[in-house]
């Protein structure tokens, strides 16, 4: 497989382009447009999450395009194809800040011959990034669309998190359970979490396509609710894709659930096809790129989002999750954080039906709908 062409040649519907843009941050992005041959159009930008690719906003690009809007999706620092990014583990942890990948973002929106866009719209881990694109350069992205995650707001000051630093360490907590479990961020950010899922032993493609299906409507088992606190007994109620086994990777931990080939044939939002370019992907450059978000949000200094300690999002803004997607309350307060006091123009929040957490891929017309009327009321 060659790095420097498009990959999903085979996949990508007519009308969505591939191409690489050189100078961003260090980065060469690979990026999918749609909408792109008519000059002027506002921009909507949008922006991936774990594990998954510009390619997994592919079946909303068209419609969004049909609208009216040039929609542009890349391939984020540590995906695809997209390189210039350190693969190691010990590598340069710090590019792979959240404010580090704002400025992929902004460099993008410059790179694209533009000053700002229409919305930065964001998907699991892009969510908490477009949320600080919206926080940090308003004038750049006036309009924000989370989707799975919602973002509870910068980090406190250190002074006003001292009480909280002297109560018990969750982790132990959740190591003391019977059975004994973890957090999955905290795992991704072993030095083994990637062997683990690019080396398992039933391989990459069978791996993602249980990792998606566990988080999918398709498994009949995700109910989430809200859950009372941040403690190991109201944790361990969410599915072990979220609190894992103690004695288990990732890879172990889904092989549990993997669909049978009647599920596999009855879906119909990844197709055996769709699930090759992950596959592809990720067999090609491992998950050390993403894993790395995780390790910086877990283990790196948050010095430089504490700046922003108390501010708010002050542009209109939307968040989108599944009715089966844990992602929504998997940090117990954010999204009332969210809703009440971080975004003060908070445009409503919507739960779609029949979708998990890949919500854009598995109800994509439902989701273009609401984007479509936030975009339409007046700002």
């Amino acid at each position: 497989m060659n790095p420097d062409v498009a990959y999903g040649s085979n996949t990508l519907p007519a009308g969505i382009r591939s191409r690489f843009i050189d100078g961003i941050n260090g980065l060469t992005l690979h990026v999918l447009e749609a909408g792109h041959e008519t000059a002027g159009r506002p921009c909507l930008l949008l922006l991936h999450g774990f594990p998954e690719l510009a390619y997994s906003w592919r079946k909303i690009m068209l419609p969004l395009a049909a609208a009216g809007y040039h929609v542009v999706a890349p391939d984020q620092r540590g995906y695809g194809r997209t390189t210039g990014w350190d693969p190691r583990y010990d590598g340069d942890l710090a590019s792979f800040k959240p404010l580090n990948i704002v400025r992929d973002a902004l460099g993008l929106v410059h790179a694209l011959g533009l000053t700002r866009v229409a919305a930065v719209v964001g998907h699991d881990f892009g969510s908490p990034i477009a949320a600080w694109c919206a926080l940090v350069r308003p004038d750049v992205f006036p309009a924000l669309v989370m989707m799975s995650a919602p973002f509870g707001g910068p980090p406190a000051l250190p002074e006003t998190r001292r009480a909280a630093a002297l109560t018990p360490s969750i982790h132990d907590d959740l190591a003391a359970l019977e059975p004994p479990r973890k957090h999955y961020q905290w795992y991704y950010a072993t030095r083994d979490a990637n062997d683990d899922m690019w080396r398992c032993p039933q391989g990459v493609p069978a791996f993602l396509r249980a990792y998606y299906h566990h988080k999918s409507a398709d498994w009949s088992a995700n109910k989430p609710f809200k859950l009372a606190g941040w403690t190991a007994g109201e944790l361990a109620k969410m599915p072990t894709y979220y609190i894992m086994p103690h004695d288990r990777g990732m890879a172990a931990t889904v092989a549990a659930e993997m669909p049978t080939t009647a599920d596999v044939a009855a879906n119909r939002w990844l197709s055996d096809a769709d699930l090759a370019v992950y596959a592809d992907e990720y067999c090609r450059n491992g998950f050390q790129g993403g894993l790395q978000w995780y390790r910086w949000s877990t283990t790196g200094s948050q010095s430089d989002l504490e700046l922003f300690a108390g501010r708010t999002i002050d542009v209109p803004a939307l968040f989108i999750a599944g009715t089966s997607d844990w992602g929504t309350y998997q940090r117990p307060g954010a999204i009332d954080a969210m809703v009440t006091r971080v975004c003060t123009r908070f445009a409503g929040t919507h739960m779609v039906d029949g979708a998990g957490h890949w919500v854009q891929q598995e109800q994509p017309d439902a989701v273009v709908g609401h984007l479509l009327r936030f975009l339409s009321e007046p700002s």
